[in-house]
């Protein structure tokens, strides 16, 4: 079994057995999500400093500059020697099915899954990093990072960018596209989650099957859809792309309506926007990925193969 190998199935042990990955005994108290997929992109990567020159934002790092920022060693050719695994954490069926019916807004057992999930996603990147650790290498987390915060994007006042933009690893891993509602469209569909984990082990990179940034999206494949237009009820997308204002604007509706009826529940998310810690109690909405052709897999590969 090679380090990729023994990587996934730690991380499926996780997965199964993990007490955060588990909704309320009220909820049925099964798993939030299903097993994940895993990829690793090269450290060296040119697609990284296309990122920082435009691509996400001047202050996105490159993965030296992440590994650096959390005091570890420098060396010649540190960027050759490291590897970036990103983790596809795919929202189990339950999930899935009973967000094809939610209407206006999303159905409970989503917002209290997508609220969960934080505390579970922050305990896989830090096993990870132990996972590698014991295995005598190095290992720092993407989103757990001290150096991972949000940033106001140039020319677009009040939206953000990370430092660290986990869609972005997940492309330069090969793990699927971005999509016409900017989700990330993996095997796995786009009603996931992700994360990633930096290391000097020695892993296999998992090449991209294109480097074409929507290749998975029906839309831009050139076959009719436009399934997420049709569910978003925030009108905030179009042929055209996604009004992050609009969407934004129907994401507060929803999370006052989600703060009425799970209250209590819901847990705290501190993020740190331009160096200030900000606290919320996020539930999402995600109506764009539910009952669409990308929910649960690639609909381009689907349909390819059925062509």
């Amino acid at each position: 079994m090679d380090l990729n190998e023994k990587a996934l199935k730690f991380l499926e042990e996780v997965f199964e057995t993990s007490n955060e990955n588990r909704l309320p005994e009220d909820f049925g108290g099964d798993r939030i999500f299903s097993a994940p997929l895993i990829g690793v992109a090269a450290g060296d990567d040119p697609i990284f400093q296309k990122y920082k020159e435009g691509l996400v934002g001047k202050k996105h790092l490159t993965p030296s500059e992440m590994w650096l920022a959390n005091g570890m060693a420098d060396k010649d050719g540190l960027a050759k020697d490291l590897r970036i695994v990103s983790i596809v954490f795919p929202y189990v069926d339950e999930i899935r099915e009973k967000g094809k019916t939610a209407v206006g807004i999303p159905d409970e057992i989503y917002c209290m899954g997508r609220n969960l999930a934080n505390a579970f996603i922050t305990q896989v990147q830090e096993k990870t990093v132990g996972f590698f650790q014991e295995n005598g290498h190095q290992a720092v987390g993407g989103m757990i990072s001290p150096a991972y915060q949000l940033n106001f994007r140039e020319g677009e006042p009040g939206f953000i960018y990370a430092t660290w933009s986990e869609r972005h690893m997940a492309f330069a891993a090969g793990l699927g596209t971005f999509s016409l509602h900017e989700g990330f469209i993996s095997e796995a569909g786009c009603n996931i989650r992700l994360a990633s984990v930096i290391t000097d082990a020695p892993l296999t990179v998992t090449p991209r099957k294109s480097d074409e940034p929507y290749a998975n999206c029906l839309h831009f494949a050139g076959k009719k859809c436009l399934k997420c237009v049709a569910k978003c009820v925030g009108d905030a997308l179009s042929e055209d792309g996604h009004d992050k204002l609009k969407c934004y604007l129907h994401g507060q509706v929803v999370a006052k309506e989600m703060e009425k009826k799970l209250g209590p529940r819901l847990k705290p998310h501190i993020r740190n926007i331009a160096g200030k810690p900000q606290e919320s109690y996020p539930v999402g909405c995600a109506l764009c990925q539910f009952g669409v052709p990308c929910t649960s897999k690639n609909p381009v590969k689907s349909r390819r193969s059925s062509d």
